[in-house]
């Protein structure tokens, strides 16, 4: 059975955050603790490390999982830290000139994430999780819920491997491997689920948080979705392009209200409600 290990924070220097965690990264040992924000429920970390572990024995390049640890207050787990590794985010915005090739290889590894066959038996279905959200929790509109509801229900739910949490923060190199980070959200289902959620990143971030979380400007985020996209598809064709977009919308409409409650813990806004509506059929 799993158990929390404590840690001393003073053997470790803090190294990231992001929305939801704080990274550190250990003083004199190759290993780097997450801990989830205050107000994460230990569980939270649970599933992110038992989902990690099984990404990591199908083979998938991931940094080994090691241990659930605490700092009294926090909970996360502990994973390897790959030394000289930067995200894509970090490469893009310490080397800008870099911006359509490090796009362009992240679509190709996007691409190649997305044509292998997940483990249906360990890994869950995004499509269902998403069903449950709104089934157990009254966090949107009822009209809002029973249109979503309706949408999944003709929602295919492939095999296919998907992220969760699919960004250029989210993927790191050391310039000789590459591999996914932060694999808690590791699902199967159709790619819709992860390009959805990527297109609004690049589209509708405010200019504070993207360069909180990526490091780089909202005009830049934009400009990395226009190099990642038509290689992504491998076509330029705008019709493609924009037949696409609008075939993955009413998944990212359906996919952000479940987030924002990962994230917030509190009902999506009524503003974003009616943002968000007009997409779904």
């Amino acid at each position: 059975m799993l158990s929390y290990e404590t840690i001393n924070l003073d053997d470790y220097a803090r190294t990231g955050e992001g929305g939801t965690a704080v990274s550190y990264k250990h003083k004199t040992q190759d290993t780097l603790a997450k801990l989830y924000n205050p107000g994460f429920e230990a569980d939270r970390a649970v599933e992110e490390f038992l989902t990690a572990r099984t990404v990591y024995e199908m083979g998938v390049p991931t940094p080994k999982p090691y241990r659930l640890v605490t700092d009294g207050e926090r909970f996360g787990g502990e994973y390897e830290f790959i030394p000289g590794k930067r995200s894509f985010a970090r490469i893009i915005s310490e080397e800008p000139e870099r911006l359509e090739e490090i796009s362009r290889e992240f679509a190709r590894q996007a691409r190649l994430l997305h044509t292998q066959k997940a483990d249906t038996t360990k890994l869950r279905s995004y499509k269902k999780a998403i069903q449950k959200f709104y089934q157990e929790k009254n966090l949107v509109p009822e009209d809002f819920k029973q249109r979503v509801l309706r949408f999944l229900e003709a929602v295919p739910d492939t095999p296919t491997l998907l992220h969760g949490d699919l960004h250029i923060g989210n993927i790191i190199t050391d310039g000789k491997k590459t591999l996914w980070i932060d694999v808690g959200e590791f699902s199967y289902g159709v790619p819709e689920w992860d390009l959805g959620i990527l297109w609004t990143m690049t589209h509708n971030m405010k200019q504070d948080k993207a360069e909180y979380l990526f490091h780089v400007s909202s005009e830049t985020l934009t400009a990395h979705w226009d190099y990642f996209f038509p290689a992504y598809l491998q076509t330029s064709d705008p019709q493609v392009l924009g037949s696409y977009i609008r075939r993955f919308l009413p998944f990212y409409a359906a996919k952000v209200p479940y987030v924002f409650d990962m994230a917030y813990h509190r009902p999506f806004p009524e503003e974003g409600i009616a943002r968000i509506s007009p997409m779904l059929p």
